[in-house]
């Protein structure tokens, strides 16, 4: 329950005027006491998704979490958060403490001086996304991936519950909502894999990734 009040908190920071926060907030206590004993009987089931198209510039669809499963997402970041981060590259820029768009820019910047020698000699950079990440990543393969760190069935369990709740259009076990705090983390946890790829197999010194953009910097063309 006190990570609940916590995840509430968080949840609601900067937001309070919303009508969903509003609603729910009529009987805060009540609520989340409900939404307490429905984690713990294993009755919780996440709301529908509420789902707007964003344009800034390319076409994306936002899905929006009801205020009680965006609560859900803090509690469980909240537990498994540091798990994981500690794994993580230096170099993985997106949704955590200290890292953003500004961290990114102040290391591409300092990339791009070492490997140009200060902009004395050519060097290449291989910019790239990973095609419709957010609508095709496997469910299935990121519970493997979180099973390794993650031994408590009812955490699994729950994370089943949120990735579930997927956007409409997707295929069955894949998919996640673009705008879930779950999503941008899992994201992190997902793509954790490449870039040990690209890091240890590659053996590329300068790579940087933001979620599922990143850039490659070498000396070489073809290397």
């Amino acid at each position: 329950m006190g990570n609940l009040i916590i995840a509430w908190r968080k949840a609601r920071k900067g937001k309070s005027h919303s009508s969903d926060i509003i609603k729910f907030e009529k009987n805060t206590i009540k609520n989340l006491l409900q939404l307490h004993n429905e984690l713990k009987s294993k009755t919780y089931r996440p709301m529908p998704l509420k789902n707007f198209v964003l344009r800034d510039p390319k076409t994306r669809v936002i899905s929006k979490s009801d205020f009680r499963d965006r609560i859900v997402h803090h509690a469980i970041i909240n537990l498994i958060a540091s798990i994981f981060e500690k794994s993580f590259i230096y170099d993985s820029c997106a949704n955590q403490k200290g890292k953003g768009t500004l961290f990114a820019l102040k290391r591409f910047e300092k990339f791009q001086r070492k490997i140009s020698r200060n902009f004395t000699s050519v060097a290449f950079c291989l910019k790239a996304d990973i095609r419709h990440y957010f609508q095709e990543v496997s469910h299935n393969i990121l519970v493997s991936i979180i099973k390794i760190k993650i031994k408590d069935k009812n955490v699994i369990w729950l994370i089943r519950q949120i990735i579930a709740n997927s956007p409409p259009r997707t295929e069955k076990k894949k998919g996640m909502p673009l705008g879930n705090l779950t999503s941008q983390f899992f994201a992190n946890v997902y793509l954790n894999e490449l870039d040990y790829f690209v890091k240890h197999k590659l053996k590329a010194k300068y790579y940087i990734r933001y979620v599922d953009d990143f850039i490659i910097l070498h000396h070489s063309r073809n290397s």
